[in-house]
Parts: structure tokens; sequence; C-alpha cells
């Protein structure tokens, strides 16, 4: 077991992260990693998103319960993982009962019913509404300077006819006869052990009702098409969830919204490749302008830049533009832009005029002409080396 992740590190967190920070992380990874995000994906990209959820989850069903946590913090990992993981004086899968014991999955299945399929239910009966996600192409240009956009979604919102109770009437909600209100039942399971999971009459509210909305059918949300400002940061990496907190699906009286989810895509750009703060791109130059120098013009997403070529520039030479890469999304104090790689190239004409040719070949023959590299030179051809 020696030499496997940190469960801290696992999910990007601190040691002193908070229950609330380990739960926004948890559902960061999940929505990242989950199998079903992956499904045209190659057979090797499947197995990493696989083996990364499964990484996560594990992490954060020990983190996330108070008593698993500080024996995990005590321990360490292998520790823990020796003195039998979820076993252990205090440990346990949580709570004995007579002829076994159950197991209640708790926020890791509410989080995982958030992401990929409706509403997580509390065990007060409470219904947190379920998450959405869309997907928001920019341009490499909207990204740099950050952009606002309006985008439409489509989600639950309360039934206008019912108010979002699933009936007109207060006394037609009862009491759900199966799980007496809790929300949860009981479902046997094996060695003995019996797993909590909602209730399949009331699904998970406590309540039911005898006489339901005709317009709802008492689930007391309808479909609406509503516009969404969305503020992107600037510098927001492609793939990453940008989270707007309520502004998911209805959760219904007395609970809370679920949240919306912002994925943004990268539109490709024919002319710079971005690797996260850092863009790259090249210019052609002449045969002439590296031989003798000259001053060349580089577009970048900030704008145009000029740069010096030195007589002598050799073909694959990168000229660094420091600061002028794309901005931390996350800004604060201290934070840098990334910088910008122009890779040089020479164009070599292919077809010349006698009086062309003629005047090179009286140069060929010239002691300037024969290749001498010096040692910058030397260190251009290593980096084209390693390219093949």
């Amino acid at each position: 077991m020696a030499g496997k992740r940190d469960f801290y590190e696992i999910l990007g967190v601190s040691k002193s992260a908070s229950a609330d920070e380990l739960k926004a992380a948890y559902r960061k990874q999940a929505l990242k990693w989950h199998p079903d995000r992956w499904v045209n994906a190659t057979d090797e990209e499947k197995k990493t998103a696989e083996a990364n959820f499964k990484e996560a989850s594990e992490a954060y069903s020990v983190l996330s319960d108070p008593q698993k946590r500080a024996r995990y913090d005590q321990l360490g990992r292998d520790g823990y993982e020796s003195a039998g993981g979820f076993g252990g004086a205090g440990g346990g899968f949580g709570g004995f009962g007579q002829g076994g014991f159950s197991f209640d999955f708790g926020d890791l299945s509410d989080i995982l019913g958030d992401l990929f399929g409706g509403g997580s239910r509390r065990s007060g009966g409470a219904r947190r509404g379920g998450d959405i996600q869309v997907t928001l192409t920019l341009t490499l240009e909207e990204i740099a300077r950050g952009v606002e956009k309006d985008i439409v979604v489509q989600r639950e919102r309360p039934c206008s006819d019912c108010g979002g109770k699933g009936t007109r009437n207060a006394s037609d909600v009862k009491t759900c006869p199966t799980c007496k209100g809790s929300g949860k039942v009981l479902r046997p399971g094996m060695f003995g052990m019996s797993f909590a999971s909602a209730c399949p009459q009331c699904q998970g509210k406590g309540t039911v009702i005898s006489n339901p909305c005709r317009k709802c059918g008492g689930r007391g949300v309808e479909l609406r098409r509503e516009t969404v400002r969305v503020r992107i940061p600037a510098g927001a990496e492609s793939g990453e969830p940008l989270q707007l907190r309520g502004e998911g699906n209805y959760g219904g009286p007395g609970s809370t919204n679920g949240d919306l989810y912002i994925i943004i895509q990268e539109a490709p750009n024919p002319n710079i490749i971005r690797q996260g703060q850092d863009l790259f791109t090249s210019k052609t130059i002449s045969v002439m302008d590296a031989m003798l120098g000259t001053e060349v013009s580089v577009e970048g997403v900030g704008g145009s830049y000029k740069i010096k070529i030195d007589p002598g520039t050799q073909s694959g030479t990168t000229v660094c533009l420091r600061g002028k890469g794309l901005p931390s999304p996350r800004g604060g104090f201290g934070s840098t832009s990334g910088n910008l790689y122009v890779k040089i190239l020479v164009w070599i004409p292919r077809n010349l005029s006698r009086s062309e040719k003629d005047m090179f070949q009286a140069l060929r023959s010239n002691s300037s002409f024969t290749p001498d590299p010096n040692r910058d030179d030397q260190a251009v051809f290593e980096k084209v080396k390693k390219v093949y």
C-alpha cells in the first residue's frame, strides 16, 4: 500500500479543510471523472477516469466522516488501511444493530444523485434540487479577457398552480406510512448488512399527497426555459466546471435549489496553442531577415507585439514574451500571467531565378556561409532533435 496518494491531495484540499470545502472538492472531481462522461473515450482514457473517480470517492467517504477522518489524520493512509480501514475501534460501517449492521451512504450518494440523476434526499425528508450541467464554448480571446454571457437553461421551477407544494391544500400532504416520515428504508444486503435507501413510496420526501396538483401531478415543479447571466473569469481553464450555487433545479418547499455547472469549452485557435496559462505560436521570416535581423509583429490574445530578430537567428529559435499569456483564473495577490512563446521559423525559397542562383553560388564558398554553430545555435538544434 506504500506509495498511495494522500486523501487530501486527491481532493486537492488542505488538512484543515471544512466539510463544505471537502464536499465542493469531491463534487468537482466526481463531475470531471464520472464514467458516464467518458463513454466515447478510448479504453485507456476510460480506465483512467474510472480509477480517478474511485480514488476521489474513497477519499471523500473517509474524510467526510468525522470519526474516520480523525482516525485517518492520526494514522495516515497506510496506517489507516493497515488497521482495517473502515473497520476498527470507533470506525465501523456506521451503526451496529441486532443481527448485523447498517450503512448509510449519506452525502456520497447525495452528491452523486445531484450530479447524475436528480436531487438528493436528506434524512429529514428535505430534498435538494438536482444540479444542471451546460457547456459554454468560448474563444481564446474571450477567455483571456474574461466575459459575461447570457445562457438559456431549461430547469425545474415551482409549479405555477400549486406554488411548488404538489397540491393546493396543505391538508392533502400526509406523513408517508412506509417510512414514517424519515424518507428512508433499510434494505437487506450481503453478510448481514442493511443499506439505507430512499423510500420507494415517497421517493425520499417523507410525505405523500392524497390529492395531487393537476398541472404538475404532485411533483411540485414544471420545466421552464430561463436566461442566466454568467460571468467567466479571465484565464478560465477549458473543461473545468464553474459553479453557480442555487441556479439549478428547484428543490421543493423548505429545501435548497441545486447548482448550475458551466463547463468551459475552448474553441480551437488556428494560430495559438494553449498549455495552462502559457501560449505558443510561431512566426515565419525570410532567410534575409534571419541573416540580417529585423523587427516583426506577432499576434497574441491581448493584441500585437513587436519582436526583435537578431542577425543570425536560427530556425526553431523560441522567443519568450513574459506576462503576455493568460492571467490566473484565481487572481488574488501574487498571481501572475503566463508567457507567450514564439517559435521563429525561417522560410527557404523553392524557386530561384538564374541571377539569384548565381548570387548564392558565389556566396556558397564564402566562410560566412559554412556551418559553424556556436553554443546558442547548438542549444536550438538540440531542442529540435528532441521533437524526433
